[in-house]
């Protein structure tokens, strides 16, 4: 889609950890949370892709943090990501648009096109249950954003009433699980409709559960269903995107925060880690 960033050599390269491979990849895709739970600006923006781009891939808004940037203005932050082979992805906020309507919508996906996005979030899990969009609903919006020219990635998540921050230890009556069939049987709608990659949103599975409590019977049903290529996983908390990396793998696709890009990284290619870094490794300096 862009021009690929030349991989620069590095004075530490002669240790043995693992190497990015080139971007455009098409597994192990990393996407960051833009400008949301922090101001995200456009020189911190640029700082962060200069020195950290070769390993991030994508872009996330959230919220529709970027309806209240100018045009002007969102068009630089996107220039700057493609700059650095790095897709932008609006993040949900379809939902919220419509409440306006199907007209809406679609001057919605047009505008995203007009701006420059590459990727249209399209999700539903913050709708209250009686407002829920059907499966239908949401497969014809994956259908025309394909059309458009951008690639749809629907989100799925196993609870009613999830994202934008809500908890799950604030919310537990309020919050309504749904069946695994039914959750599985989405997913492959999206699929079937043409979605490339599908968003998988963290609350009800890791977020704000206790270790012992996390949904892993999910995760594990959608890995043996889709395999990890067609997945992304919400991992905003560094002890569930280590969990990742641990038992899926390095090739997983993970959504994290843009402030745990580093510590990331260290992980995932195996700069740091924990005590497994050293298992059966002789220590000795002669």
């Amino acid at each position: 889609m862009f021009n690929v960033t030349s991989k620069t050599s590095k004075p530490f390269d002669f240790i043995t950890t693992s190497k990015p491979s080139p971007k455009p990849r098409k597994n192990g895709i990393i996407e960051v949370r833009g400008p949301y739970y922090s101001a995200v600006t456009l020189d911190y923006l640029k700082g962060l892709l200069d020195d950290w781009g070769e390993y991030i891939d994508g872009l996330k808004f959230a919220g529709g943090s970027f309806s209240l940037l100018s045009e002007a203005r969102l068009t630089e932050y996107i220039k700057i990501c493609h700059n650095h082979d790095v897709f932008v992805d609006t993040g949900g906020w379809i939902e919220r648009v419509l409440v306006d309507g199907k007209e809406v919508v679609d001057k919605y996906i047009s505008t995203c096109k007009k701006v420059g996005f590459d990727i249209v979030e399209v999700s539903s899990g913050m709708a209250p249950e009686i407002m829920n969009m059907s499966v239908g609903d949401k497969v014809a919006i994956v259908k025309k954003i394909s059309q458009m020219g951008m690639k749809p990635k629907p989100e799925v998540s196993i609870m009613v009433g999830a994202g934008a921050g809500t908890h799950v230890g604030g919310y537990e009556e309020a919050m309504k699980y749904r069946n695994i069939e039914d959750f599985v049987k989405e997913t492959r709608a999206y699929l079937d409709a043409g979605a490339e990659l599908i968003m998988v949103e963290s609350e009800g599975i890791t977020e704000d559960l206790p270790q012992e409590k996390w949904r892993v019977d999910v995760i594990q049903r959608l890995l043996k269903e889709f395999g990890y290529e067609k997945l992304m996983f919400e991992s905003s908390d560094p002890p569930v995107f280590k969990w990742y990396l641990k038992n899926v793998g390095r090739d997983v696709n993970l959504f994290i925060d843009h402030s745990q890009t580093v510590e990331f990284t260290a992980w995932k290619y195996g700069l740091w880690g924990d005590k497994e870094i050293w298992k059966g490794k002789t220590i000795e300096y002669k």
